[in-house]
């Protein structure tokens, strides 16, 4: 059933908040994020195949552990919208918005009138009937975030008028396939690239619009932190398995070759 959003809150408080993008589609791994201690993860339908019924469950599985869901959503597809807010997902991140319109499609597409045309619906997310609908319209509104990923040079140049379009709640860096888009595949340190970002959060700033940063060091955290970013997805569960995997392994061979790199 529809709740407060934490995360919505906890920016508007002032406070920082952490996520993860989860690519993997296990409800118990979900629940680690959340007994981790992120404020939210963002559930990734876009790169990964995860079905209806496997990410309500994921959402689920969210919600026990107070996890806030987002739900990355395939490109221009308001029909992955409506059915990831159907199962419960507090935000949509809608991957390379490059264009004001595409920034209103997503818009018309996850909130209910008059502010979209969100199709209706009752099911889990209204409690099924504990919640009075029209209390439900106005609740799913003021709650659910639509956050938009900025990954193109189109979307950079574009971005003014982009956050001119009513509705957008959080804006997301793709600093990867913006490194593709300005022709250095994977260089995300390098100088275009950096000089774009910052060029991202210095338009969000002027917008009054919270800016969200994928920092990949330390020393990336506090600089974004020094510039009064306050929302952060700290990577990704596959990534973060896996250097922990060939870490614990390369212990325990280290130890057993007498301490031998």
């Amino acid at each position: 059933m529809l709740r407060p959003n934490a995360v919505r809150a906890a920016l508007a408080g002032g406070r920082e908040v952490h996520g993860l993008f989860c690519a993997i589609p296990a409800p118990a791994l979900v629940e680690m994020i959340g007994c981790a201690g992120y404020d939210f993860v963002v559930l990734d339908s876009e790169h990964a195949l995860v079905d209806p019924q496997e990410l309500e469950n994921l959402i689920r599985a969210a919600e026990a552990v107070d996890l806030t869901p987002f739900v990355r959503v395939p490109e221009a597809d308001p029909g992955a919208i409506l059915r990831a807010l159907d199962a419960g997902a507090m935000g949509v991140v809608v991957p390379h918005v490059r264009t004001p319109d595409d920034l209103a499609a997503a818009v018309r597409a996850a909130r209910y009138a008059p502010e979209g045309m969100r199709s209706l619906n009752g099911g889990r997310v209204p409690g099924f009937g504990r919640l009075d609908l029209g209390e439900y319209l106005a609740r799913a509104n003021a709650e659910i975030m639509v956050v938009a990923m900025i990954e193109d040079a189109e979307g950079v140049d574009a971005l003014d008028d982009i956050l001119a379009v009513p509705g957008v709640d959080l804006v997301l860096e793709g600093a990867a396939d913006l490194s593709q888009s300005y022709g250095v595949p994977w260089q995300t340190r390098h100088p275009v690239v950096r000089e774009a970002l910052a060029r991202i959060a210095d338009t969000c700033r002027a917008r009054g619009v919270e800016f969200c940063a994928i920092p990949r060091t330390a020393d990336d955290h506090r600089e974004w932190a020094a510039r009064g970013v306050r929302a952060f997805v700290l990577g990704e569960e596959r990534g973060i398995a896996a250097r922990a995997l060939r870490a614990h392994l390369e212990v325990h061979r280290a130890d057993r070759d007498g301490g031998a790199p």
